[in-house]
């Protein structure tokens, strides 16, 4: 019983396991285009301090002062 194989270009298979993370890859590519060519707009009211974003004018709320040192 000889069997001869097609080569591994020719298989089905390595192509939909290399598809995943292909897609991956593109969709990584897309979300980096977006965040560099979309900046953070301003928003009016609002102050920025590291990650939290806060109203300008209100009193800091009760979870944001207990984590205060």
């Amino acid at each position: 019983m000889n069997q001869q194989g097609n080569p591994w270009w020719k298989e089905p298979w390595p192509w939909l396991l290399m598809s995943g993370p292909l897609v991956a890859m593109v969709a990584c590519g897309v979300t980096i285009w977006l965040a560099s060519s979309h900046p953070d707009l301003p928003v009016q009211g609002a102050t920025r301090h590291g990650l939290v974003v806060e109203k300008v004018g209100t009193a800091p709320s009760k979870a944001a002062a207990a984590r205060q040192p």
